[in-house]
């Protein structure tokens, strides 16, 4: 029964899973066979059981000599990422590259980029295999593939959840905002990426199940205390104040 490992391509970076029948421990570093070629990670734990059962596997421990050609590779993309920017420039072609990376086996350079629309880049991918000698990538990501790629830390503290944890970007709205009763604020609401914080999305659930029993403020309400008017809501605590004849009284909307 092959063993599952979470392996890690930067520090900063979410784990993927790889399956192998040898024996690995934390921080090892290893080459593993992925849709993108050969790759150089680090072990960064052995898991019991794993959501997909079509895994890539780890092709070995890594070597000396395989760090070297890492490093080596690091250094070729950064110079190969100053070659597109130029290339880019003398094409006049309107896109901002962010990063270039060679495969471990150089099989592949792939370079990421920004736009504001569509772009042309089939001379620019010419050129660049013209001197690379191996399969040009280009994708063009947006404004939160872009956070994650860069990284950065959110207003919470933490480091941004598209690099820690999450596999793929939900679609975020101003409403989940309005259902939390949040300050329209972008500055208050917009993550590092300039878009919605994705963590809008989390509490949601709870938010729209609470307010299901919650009068909405500025409601005209009879409670136990008198008729008055709803001028405050705590959703999460499932609790909201009346006015009731110039006086606050605070209530709970108990559990069914």
């Amino acid at each position: 029964m092959p063993k599952i490992y979470s392996v890690l391509f930067k520090d900063s970076g979410k784990p993927y899973n790889f399956k192998s029948d040898e024996e690995f421990v934390k921080n090892d570093y290893v080459i593993v066979d992925t849709e993108n070629g050969l790759q150089y990670g680090k072990i960064y734990e052995q898991i019991k059981e794993s959501k997909s059962d079509d895994l890539k596997e780890i092709v070995r421990k890594a070597t000396k000599k395989d760090e070297e050609i890492f490093l080596d590779n690091l250094k070729d993309a950064d110079q190969a990422r100053k070659k597109c920017v130029e290339l880019v420039k003398n094409l006049k072609l309107n896109m901002n590259v962010l990063s270039a990376k060679f495969s471990f086996d150089r099989t592949q350079l792939l370079f990421d980029f920004t736009a504001d629309d569509r772009v042309d880049f089939r001379e620019l991918a010419k050129k660049l295999a013209s001197i690379y000698h191996t399969r040009i990538e280009l994708h063009q990501i947006g404004a939160r593939d872009k956070a994650k790629k860069i990284g950065g830390v959110g207003v919470c503290g933490q480091k941004l959840c598209c690099v820690r944890f999450l596999d793929k970007m939900e679609g975020i709205s101003m409403n989940m905002a309005k259902v939390q009763n949040l300050a329209l604020n972008p500055s208050k609401i917009n993550g590092c990426c300039g878009r919605l914080m994705c963590c809008l999305a989390y509490e949601e659930e709870a938010y729209e199940e609470n307010n299901k029993n919650l009068p909405q403020i500025g409601q005209k309400i009879k409670t136990p205390k008198g008729e008055g008017q709803v001028i405050s809501v705590n959703v999460l605590e499932k609790k909201y104040k009346v006015l009731i004849d110039g006086d606050k009284e605070e209530f709970k909307v108990e559990n069914n």
